[in-house]
């Protein structure tokens, strides 16, 4: 997973503080499923082995030239033994930057972007003021992390108040005082390193021209595909969902987990851009089905937008909100996640014109020995679907 935060979670600790959210049984109204995929009984198989392993529960859905299928496996709340099912909401974690990103390049296609403008052109001075050198920053460098804008989660001063204060609503302008007066990590455009903040900067941005990203994404993105069950920021009652999974770490790296749910939703609530994001692994990918069969972006935005990036080996990495990929030696388009109490990827494979979105409800951003029990059990679900 290409997130987030350092190893000062596994050492500190929250006292008292309660984290188990109420949670219901649910039943998915999608009717496309097709019971007799090839795939079925072995990727089925594949989840439950996940569960024997220690992860606490996972969702899986697929969708390919024999259609849909859904899975799932193991506790959306182990507490009460409520089973996971493919109705409940996953949290999408860093997923969020692909929608961010389509959203910044639908202000492109409406003329109100430059995308090889600085991004001091449309990010308020009240923001960008926080940002050394940002007159060198455009906002493709933003977009595809070759800014060399400082990381706002790998500072300590941050973890230990999210750790100390589960409760403290930050906005997107605490996370950049952060990286006040610090030198960006590197000349920008002369290199890629991934950076959460460069998607808080793009929400700002978003922000400043629409008056609300959140809006302007739910417009944009999630009502023109038909999304009822993705929700980012834009209603009342946001992640106060009782279908939303309960939430697990390994806060001490030892295999044991815990519930970790309201620390979970806190954080998640108050991320911008780069996060925030909870939707159905049918609805995941819905969005990237849409987006790449040209449903939100026209041809020659798409070609802008797997425009890669490359690693320090030369190797495509990233392109604008879109990570590059590959399993087993199969190339693959989409994004990863992680999180305290989350993580999830979702691809497409167009070798094989093969979609695939997988949630767990145990943190990715922790050492555990349970990821490194589960790993090789995730590989079998790539070469079982696409060998």
């Amino acid at each position: 997973m290409k997130t987030l935060y350092i190893i000062l979670l596994t050492t500190l600790s929250i006292i008292g503080y309660t984290q188990q959210l109420p949670i219901e049984a649910c039943t998915s109204s999608f009717e496309g499923i097709n019971p007799n995929h090839s795939k079925a009984k072995p990727l089925q198989s594949i989840l439950e082995e996940l569960t024997h392993l220690g992860i606490p529960g996972s969702s899986m859905a697929i969708y390919s030239s024999e259609g849909w299928w859904t899975g799932s496996a193991g506790y959306a709340k182990i507490e009460d033994k409520t089973m996971m099912q493919t109705c409940h909401l996953q949290y999408l974690q860093s997923v969020a930057k692909t929608y961010m990103a389509v959203g910044i390049l639908k202000l492109y296609e409406l003329g109100k972007i430059d995308l090889d403008a600085p991004i001091t052109n449309y990010l308020p001075e009240k923001y960008s003021r926080f940002i050394k050198d940002a007159a060198k920053v455009t906002v493709r460098m933003a977009l595809n992390h070759t800014s060399g804008i400082p990381e706002y989660n790998l500072i300590p001063a941050y973890v230990t108040k999210l750790l100390q204060r589960p409760d403290f609503f930050f906005t997107a302008e605490d996370y950049l005082t952060y990286i006040d007066k610090k030198s960006l990590d590197f000349e920008p455009g002369s290199k890629y390193s991934y950076r959460n903040t460069n998607y808080v900067v793009l929400s700002l941005i978003c922000d400043a021209i629409t008056g609300d990203h959140a809006k302007f994404l739910t417009e944009t993105i999630i009502k023109p595909l038909g999304l009822i069950n993705t929700y980012y920021r834009n209603d009342p009652g946001y992640l106060n969902y009782p279908n939303l999974v309960n939430s697990y770490w390994d806060r001490f790296s030892n295999g044991i987990v815990e519930n970790a749910s309201l620390l979970q939703r806190n954080n998640v609530r108050v991320l911008f851009g780069d996060d925030g994001i909870v939707a159905t692994p049918i609805e995941a990918v819905k969005f990237l089905r849409g987006l790449l069969e040209g449903k939100l972006l026209s041809e020659a935005t798409m070609k802008i937008m797997k425009s890669w990036a490359k690693d320090s080996k030369g190797n495509f990495t990233y392109g604008l909100g879109l990570d590059y990929a590959s399993f087993g030696g199969h190339p693959a388009y989409g994004h990863s996640g992680g999180g305290i109490g989350a993580g999830c990827q979702l691809y497409y494979f167009p070798e094989k014109n093969v979609y695939m979105f997988i949630g767990i409800n145990l943190g990715t951003v922790t050492e555990s020995p349970l990821h490194t029990k589960a790993e090789k059990t995730v590989e079998r679900i790539y070469s079982t679907l696409l060998d």
